[in-house]
């Protein structure tokens, strides 16, 4: 089954892709409100963010994404979404861990603060953007032949 073969995965692919974009939403307003506003460490607010974008995109995709995968019991499929999600996480962490530094002093170099952008801040949310594109990916893939793959690649 292939993504560029299949309508049906493309379909299913670009729906994954906007239960992605509304995690995303969830993700980055979470990570920020906790990092800049109620002024948590950086790594902690982007493991929390994480977290509840898990959540919230877990029940998007077994309802809306994938809607025919109820052949698997709830908590199989959310033991599976969860592992899956957890070593995504294993994989972005040190990914933002290692872009976060590296792009905030570029930022700075940049001046960027002469236009009223913060080097942090856009080093924070750049290198989140990076590591969330990354985990993208990741997550569909094996969400899509792992988690949900009691369902046939024509079925929509």
């Amino acid at each position: 089954m292939s993504i560029l073969q299949d309508p049906a995965e493309r379909k299913r692919f670009f729906k994954f892709a906007a239960v992605g974009t509304f995690g995303a939403v969830v993700d980055f307003g979470i990570f920020n409100l906790l990092s800049t506003v109620l002024l948590f460490n950086t790594l902690l607010s982007s493991i929390l963010s994480f977290i509840s974008a898990i959540s919230s995109n877990f029940i998007w995709n077994r309802f809306w994404t994938y809607p025919e995968s109820r052949s698997k019991p709830l908590f199989t499929q959310v033991a599976q979404f969860g592992l899956v999600n957890l070593i995504g996480l294993l994989i972005r962490t040190p990914i933002f861990a290692f872009l976060q530094p590296f792009l905030g002093a570029r930022f700075r170099i940049l001046h960027t603060e002469e236009f009223g952008l913060n080097p942090e801040f856009l080093g924070h949310n750049l290198a989140l953007a990076l590591a969330v594109g990354v985990v993208l990916l990741w997550n569909f893939f094996i969400n899509r032949y792992w988690t949900y793959n009691d369902i046939a690649s024509s079925e929509l």
